[in-house]
């Protein structure tokens, strides 16, 4: 079996994210935002709504600061394969309604569809509801939102456009998921 295979076949552990990822995680965030979420906008528009993933393979302190700083969410979990992080997840803030969020969720385009995204997710509400929390919702982008159904989330309302760091246009969809206590 190529090295390649053998990679593709292991399941990335699962972990906490820890300060020294933000350079990979803000990498990783830059490339999946930019390429596949923001694959609609123009290459101006797409940098203005990286914000300071835009920056994510500068080597200055200052944009290194800035990337750790919008990485910063009440849970974050990174999946590590091998060492590298193929995925990262963010959220664990209360909304107005008192539902939990999920802020965003990307995974390296290379490492799609191998159930990074799904094994992100279900820790992600496993250790919510552990909390008692029984209620999520997530603004998925259109991209996503197949994805998100397959793991039962539905969408609430319509579509609509979110700014990003500022800019406006990127269309999403607003979604929940309720988990059943039963």
């Amino acid at each position: 079996m190529s090295t390649i295979a053998t990679e593709r076949a292991q399941i990335p552990e699962i972990r906490e994210y820890a300060e020294g990822d933000a350079r990979d995680v803000g990498i990783l965030i830059a490339e999946t935002y930019g390429n596949v979420n923001l694959a609609a906008v123009s290459s101006g528009e797409a940098a203005s709504m990286l914000g300071p993933f835009a920056f994510a393979r500068s080597p200055a302190p200052v944009h290194q600061a800035a990337i750790a700083e919008a990485i910063l969410a009440p849970s974050v979990w990174v999946a590590d394969l091998c060492g590298e992080i193929v995925g990262v997840l963010r959220g664990g803030r209360t909304d107005h309604r008192g539902r939990t969020v999920l802020s965003s969720l990307f995974v390296a385009r290379s490492h799609h569809r191998q159930g990074i995204g799904r094994a992100l997710v279900e820790r992600f509400e496993r250790e919510y509801a552990a909390r008692g929390v029984h209620v999520f919702k997530t603004a998925a982008t259109e991209y996503a939102v197949p994805f998100y159904l397959s793991l039962g989330y539905k969408k609430s309302t319509g579509a609509r456009a979110m700014s990003s760091f500022g800019q406006s246009g990127l269309r999403y969809q607003p979604m929940r998921k309720v988990l059943d206590l039963s």
